[in-house]
C-alpha cells in the first residue's frame, strides 16, 4: 500500500517507518498462537485498566435472553472511561439492567462489568452486518452537546 487516496493525514497515521499500523491488538497465548483481541480505537481505559469490549460482548452473547449486544467506552470524570452495554433481547424475552450487570459480575473482573445498560430494538450496523460501535459513541457524545 502506498497510502490513502488524497488523504495524507491518514497515510501518515497508518504508514510509519515502512510498517502498516492496522489498529488491531493481538496477544500470544501460552502455545505461541497469535490472537487478535480487539481494535485499539475500541479499547476502553477505565481507572487505569485496559478493557477490550469484545471480551464483554462475548460474555453478553452467552446470556440466553440476549440476541445481540455491544459495549463501548464513554467518558467518565472519575474513571476516565466507563463501560456501557447496548443490548437487544430475543423476541419475547424480558430482563432488567440489573440482571445483565449481575450476569457479567459472575463472569468478568469487576472493572470490566458494564456500569450502564441500554436496551434497544436494534443496533446500528454496516452494510455487511457489523455492529458500529462508533455510531453509538457518537450518539452519546451528541447527547452531551448543549
Amino acid at each position: 500500500m502506498l497510502g490513502y487516496y488524497e488523504n495524507p493525514k491518514a497515510t501518515r497515521e497508518t504508514l510509519k517507518d515502512g510498517w502498516l499500523y492496522t489498529g488491531d491488538i493481538a496477544v500470544f497465548d501460552e502455545d505461541d498462537y497469535l490472537y487478535i483481541v480487539d481494535r485499539k480505537k475500541d479499547m476502553i481505559i477505565a481507572g487505569g485498566f485496559n478493557i477490550y469490549p469484545r471480551e464483554i460482548d462475548e460474555v453478553l452473547f452467552q446470556h440466553p435472553k440476549i440476541q445481540e449486544a455491544v459495549c463501548v467506552g464513554l467518558r467518565d470524570e472519575y474513571r476516565g472511561e466507563t463501560v456501557k452495554a447496548y443490548v437487544v433481547l430475543k423476541e419475547g424475552a424480558e430482563i432488567t439492567a440489573e440482571e445483565v450487570v449481575n450476569f457479567c459480575k459472575e463472569r468478568l473482573a469487576a472493572y470490566k462489568v458494564p456500569k450502564q445498560v441500554e436496551f434497544r430494538e436494534t443496533l446500528p450496523k454496516s452494510a455487511v452486518g457489523k455492529i458500529l460501535r462508533k455510531v453509538l459513541r457518537d450518539e452519546e457524545e451528541a447527547k452531551k452537546q448543549p
